[in-house]
């Protein structure tokens, strides 16, 4: 099963005898909050999941702005959502992606079989939208400890040495021209840039399979290489995670990302252009 359903596809499978579970993961760095644009309107069955408390857990000293939630209270939003472990889950976001990919990641590291994000985001659907909240029945699903997959600084650092590890960030936070939200500027010394809205058409829907195969190919994602992701609080870097899982490229990803990198001063800070 791919990562991605278009909107057509998920019009279809709602019809259908048993639906998939939807979950509206609305989220936008420094914007309103998702629940509110929820509230306002979204798709018929859809139940609102919070990136800030139930997609990623309470800011510590060196976890990086989004570290990985509690599964115990991971595990009650997605049963409060209905989320089983035998039935379909569908994700969205208001149409940029990130936090759609979150939630996906988070499902499918801690043992969901069958989720997938919404191609284009609420931006793609032109079907009915509801302010009507549901209450679904209680669902069964109990996330497993996230035990691959992920990437430690130490790790991160290592893999920017001997593999490929990409920044997802927008290409002048990678060279330290600007850091508007992390204290530090910078990137992960070695790390590739590899911005995330770059896996994307102008419409919002990922690239076709074979352009995101050779993007990454051309950006160092050959056979044999061991690839790993991070952004500035491991949500962007989750996009960039299932692009390549489009490409068929298996990556890691650094949940603290550069907030966790950056809040360390012993950590070296890379500036500019890869050297090349």
């Amino acid at each position: 099963m791919t990562a991605i359903i278009s909107a057509a596809r998920l019009a279809s499978d709602l019809a259908g005898p048993v639906p998939p579970v939807l979950l509206d993961a609305r989220w936008r760095l420094g914007g309103p909050p998702g629940r509110e644009e929820y509230a306002a309107g979204h798709l018929p069955g859809a139940v609102h999941v919070d990136l800030e408390t139930e997609l990623a857990g309470p800011v510590g000293p060196g976890t990086g702005r989004h570290p990985l939630p509690a599964l115990d209270v991971f595990g009650t939003a997605m049963r409060r959502a209905g989320v089983s472990t035998g039935r379909d889950v569908v994700v969205y976001d208001g149409g940029q992606g990130w936090a759609a990919a979150r939630a996906w990641w988070l499902l499918r590291r801690t043992g969901h079989p069958s989720v997938r994000v919404l191609d284009g985001g609420l931006a793609a659907w032109d079907g009915p939208l509801t302010t009507e909240v549901p209450v679904p029945a209680e669902g069964d699903f109990v996330p497993r400890p996230v035990t691959s997959g992920v990437l430690s600084a130490d790790g991160a650092a290592a893999l920017a040495r001997d593999g490929l590890l990409l920044d997802a960030r927008a290409a002048e936070r990678y060279r330290g021209e600007t850091e508007p939200v992390d204290p530090v500027a910078g990137h992960v010394p070695g790390a590739v840039s590899a911005p995330t809205t770059e896996n994307t058409g102008p419409d919002g829907t990922y690239l076709p399979a074979s352009e995101l195969t050779a993007r990454f190919r051309e950006l160092g994602a050959t056979d044999g290489t061991a690839v790993g992701v991070y952004c500035g609080s491991g949500v962007s870097a989750a996009h960039q995670v299932l692009a390549l899982e489009l490409a068929g490229v298996e990556a890691a990803l650094y949940v603290g990302s550069w907030s966790e990198w950056a809040a360390d001063p012993d950590r070296e800070v890379a500036t500019g252009p890869l050297p090349g």
